[in-house]
């Protein structure tokens, strides 16, 4: 059988694998902090008994685009976003430590302080317990002071500080999980008193609807192409045939 039809099936499977990926994209447009997956596509050459002239094709994602989103204004304290550059440290549900760009906290039962997810938000020691408060506030560098219960409304006590760091972008990664973290070489990174917050906002995916949808479309008419060749390759095959039995 003609080796086009081989070359065609990868085509047509790889477009598949990247349509999969804008897709992913497209379907969390509106998931807070939600990073973007690249895609792309490139050959690889057919080694064997004769010159490589031909090709299979093969999509990946080489990285995540890390370009911060818009922020949208909710009026609640307890939203926070980061302000500019870097990243709030959490605790993944493995236990190990990722990162993300915005959360709608809450307490839970047992003052731990967690993400809308439920995800532990790390401080200075560990994750942040809260005690029994009347009032939380998030101070820009990630500081949280409460009114206990019972203060008066002048009275403030600093508990925690959220731990943020602005690493390399080239030295983080997007885990199977969907969380950000440094590569496991580099080690969890160092907290950086530079990276600012602002509560009362939440930041939007960076997914850019259009441009999802062009690709998806320019993917599915190379699809239709790579079909196409396969059909081909198979009349092709079927004339041959003919042939033979002519003669």
């Amino acid at each position: 059988m003609d080796k086009m039809l081989y070359v065609s099936m990868t085509g047509a499977s790889q477009n598949t694998m990247a349509q999969r990926a804008h897709a992913n994209n497209l379907a969390n447009i509106s998931t807070s902090g939600f990073r973007r997956d690249f895609e792309q596509a490139r050959s690889m050459p057919v080694f064997g008994d004769s010159y490589p002239a031909r090709v299979y094709a093969m999509s990946e994602r080489p990285g995540t685009d890390f370009t911060p989103g818009s922020l949208q204004e909710t009026g609640r304290d307890m939203d926070i976003a980061i302000d500019g550059q870097g990243w709030v440290a959490v605790q993944s549900a493995d236990g190990s430590e990722a990162y993300v760009r915005t959360a709608s906290l809450q307490i839970d039962s047992l003052g731990q302080l967690r993400t809308g997810n439920g995800l532990p938000v790390l401080g200075n020691g560990g994750p942040i317990a809260i005690p029994p408060e009347q009032k939380v506030e998030i101070g820009q560098d990630g500081t949280i002071s409460i009114r206990a219960l019972g203060e008066s409304p002048s009275t403030m006590a600093e508990v925690d500080r959220i731990k943020m760091v602005n690493p390399d972008p080239k030295t983080m990664e997007k885990g199977l999980d969907g969380m950000i973290r440094v590569k496991d070489a580099t080690g969890p990174a160092q907290a950086d008193a530079n990276v600012r917050l602002t509560s009362g906002f939440i930041e939007a995916s960076n997914v850019n609807a259009v441009e999802e949808m062009t690709a998806i479309l320019s993917l599915s008419r190379q699809f239709e192409l790579h079909v196409k060749m396969m059909r081909t390759a198979e009349d092709d095959a079927a004339a041959m045939a003919r042939v033979m039995q002519l003669s």
